[in-house]
């Protein structure tokens, strides 16, 4: 049989490297995890014990579509309690993960061969899911100068339907303050654009808070998911913020394509957001793991960095070292036992010459990762392969 040319996309580079690792620790090798945006810890115990106790008395059956209202309204509340929103629940739509949620705003805001920006680096699967959805990806090339961030100015001329901004950012850790969030949402509607925000991160901040669109405008897209501040990635469960008028639009989507989120993971983020101390917890841990980072990959010759405002990952240049980042996360996972994800999965023009480096997993293994950085690069010949 045929396939379709909308499937033919690009592989997500970092599943790739956490197959490499898997494969190196199946031959006896220990690996320390730098690739992945991953968690080390589970989902918070009170959440699980309350999956527990539901799992006597509940068939954990299909639910609505839109998701369970009791969650629903907590999720809402959670505006009010982080960002000062006051949120009617209908408008929360709870997803299989926030890869759910994309599929299903592309599918709602989007015909077939419109133009979507999206900030280059940028996550890898904005571009595979639009291309898959034959929709036209158009890659916005960001500056050191405006954090990796695009800026309103870069969207004229471009002829854009949608932009899809992520604050903080997946590879830079960068966000978006209050007045270039305004900038950008202003700019798509006065150009007619549909914004999208990707604010998947938010909770995990170091340097002020994350600015949400839903302060600035009703008339916009907000994506989240419990995978990051909540610590449940393989619980596939995220939610988005719509409009009112696009609610019934993406119910009929909805279940059709999905028919509801997973029962028990609704259970589970229900009670994880009463898990307040133990998420603190987390932050302290990737709070010192940020600093080791930021201390200790200069060390190892990695210095073209921008400290990250958020999330768990350091962007590195390296284009000093190499021109060919993928070759280079390669070497390192084979020679100094450290996986790490080439900025190619990022930026197809750039990426060459970058590293993510993400520090998620448990202090101890950051200080270990660390030492075997520096030990490798002291190494390594120092000519640019």
């Amino acid at each position: 049989m045929k396939i379709s040319s909308r499937s033919v996309v690009d592989p997500f580079i970092v599943m790739d490297v956490m197959e490499a690792a898997r494969a190196a620790e199946a031959a006896g090798h220990h690996i320390i995890h730098m690739e992945v945006g991953q968690p080390g810890t589970a989902a918070p115990a009170g959440a699980r014990t309350a999956l527990a106790a539901a799992m006597q008395d509940q068939a954990m059956g299909y639910t609505v579509a839109l998701g369970l209202p009791e969650l629903r309204a907590r999720i809402a509340r959670l505006y009010n309690d982080w960002y000062g929103v006051t949120l009617d629940p209908a408008r929360v739509i709870v997803t299989p993960g926030s890869s759910g949620a994309f599929i299903l705003a592309f599918t709602t805001l989007f015909d077939a061969g419109a133009r979507v920006g999206l900030g280059e680096p940028g996550y890898p699967s904005y571009r595979q899911t639009l291309s898959a959805l034959d929709l036209a990806p158009v890659g916005i090339q960001t500056s050191a100068q405006n954090r990796l961030q695009p800026v309103a100015s870069e969207l004229k001329g471009l002829g854009l339907d949608g932009l899809i901004c992520a604050s903080p950012a997946n590879p830079s850790g960068t966000m978006l303050d209050k007045g270039a969030m305004e900038g950008l949402i202003g700019a798509c509607a006065d150009q007619g654009i549909s914004f999208i925000s990707d604010e998947i991160y938010h909770g995990i901040q170091y340097e002020g808070r994350a600015v949400s669109a839903l302060e600035i405008s009703d008339d916009v897209y907000v994506i989240n998911s419990f995978s990051k501040y909540f610590s449940m990635t393989g619980w596939r469960v995220g939610w988005m913020i719509v409009p009112d008028d696009h609610v019934r639009v993406i119910e009929r989507l909805a279940q059709n394509m999905f028919i509801c989120p997973s029962h028990a993971s609704q259970i589970v983020a229900l009670a994880a957001m009463e898990c307040g101390d133990e998420l603190e917890a987390n932050m302290v841990i990737y709070r010192e793991n940020r600093r080791l980072m930021l201390e200790g990959l200069p060390k190892a010759g990695f210095d073209k960095i921008a400290p990250p405002d958020g999330a768990f990952y350091i962007y590195a240049d390296v284009s000093g070292i190499t021109d060919d980042s993928r070759a280079l996360a390669a070497e390192i996972l084979d020679q100094a036992g450290v996986a790490v994800t080439p900025g190619l999965d990022f930026d197809h023009v750039r990426g060459v010459g970058t590293l993510r480096f993400s520090y998620a997993r448990a202090t101890v293994d950051i200080v270990e990762g660390l030492a075997r950085l520096q030990a490798f690069m002291q190494e390594r010949p120092k000519s640019k392969e």
